[in-house]
């Protein structure tokens, strides 16, 4: 009876063992698992590559060549979204179709990051673009200090879903923003050796950029390129252009350059192509793309 009583209780808690892991709700993720992490465009892949490295899957949700302004979800969109651990995007002002796009797909456990959260933004003046588009200047990506913060908030969002890889995530994020930060120190002295500080580009999206250097943009077209410029507001930026000098209009990869090539016969000026960093360029990085930026400009101004 004995034997049968030790028996009969090791059979009891084998049995209840079996049907504790049967009642689990969900297996442990496999030891190689990757976060699957979906990015809205080429600078918030770039960024989250940067931190994730080998431990993520991205796909990117916008195709290269369209404006993240005009981008409309699709049903592949909808796909990515309800498979995804994670969405980073940059902010609402920038992808205005985030939050229904993110309803519809219906991913209970999606994490979803402003990757612009706590920026220092720049508020909009402009009635009509604050009606369109939301009170703030969405183009943080563009600025190096600003660029950072969005790093950081990108390791912590990933963290936080892969604890196991944390301190990779944090270590890697760390190692980006001082590349960041050197860039962005070493152009900060030479601008501040120059006299000029005003340069012509397409559509505003360089107010970001511009804060960190002390510099200021002339543009065509405003903050969200869209609509025609009036024939004053060309006639003004043409006399400006003639009484300042200007040898260079930048002309953004994703913009008509039609109205600044006009502009730059006029005044005697070439067109030279600037980067917003909403889509991919070959091989080159974000940061590779920012420098060129940044000495084109800087050439553009030194006399």
């Amino acid at each position: 009876m004995k034997k049968l009583s030790i028996i009969f209780c090791i059979c009891t808690l084998l049995l209840c063992n079996l049907l504790a892991g049967c009642g689990s709700k969900e297996p442990a993720p496999a030891a190689d698992y990757k976060l699957r992490v979906v990015v809205t465009f080429n600078a918030m892949k770039e960024f989250t590559q940067a931190v994730g490295q080998d431990k993520i899957h991205i796909t990117s949700l916008i195709p290269d060549g369209t404006e993240p302004h005009d981008f409309q979800p699709t049903t592949k969109t909808m796909q990515a979204l309800s498979k995804a651990d994670i969405l980073i995007y940059n902010s609402t002002g920038m992808e205005r179709w985030v939050e229904q796009a993110t309803q519809a797909a219906a991913n209970p456990k999606l994490v979803i990051v402003e990757a612009s959260k706590d920026t220092d933004r720049i508020s909009l003046t402009e009635a009509d673009e604050i009606r369109a588009h939301g009170q703030y200047d969405p183009h943080t990506w563009l600025s190096l200090s600003c660029a950072q913060t969005e790093v950081k908030n990108i390791a912590e969002a990933l963290a936080a879903a892969d604890k196991t890889n944390a301190d990779f995530y944090r270590k890697n994020a760390a190692e980006y923003n001082q590349k960041l930060q050197a860039l962005l120190a070493a152009y900060q002295k030479k601008f501040s050796k120059l006299e000029q500080k005003d340069f012509v580009t397409g559509h505003a999206a360089f107010a970001y950029l511009c804060r960190d250097f002390g510099l200021q943009q002339q543009s065509i077209e405003d903050v969200f390129a869209s609509g025609e410029p009036s024939a004053q507001n060309l006639a003004k930026l043409t006399a400006y252009c003639k009484e300042h000098n200007v040898k260079t209009i930048f002309v953004e990869e994703a913009v008509s350059p039609k109205t600044s090539e006009t502009l730059a016969r006029e005044v005697g000026a070439t067109t030279q192509e600037i980067y917003t960093i909403e889509s991919s360029n070959g091989e080159k990085t974000y940061l590779t793309r920012m420098e060129e930026n940044l000495d084109a400009i800087y050439k553009s101004l030194k006399k």
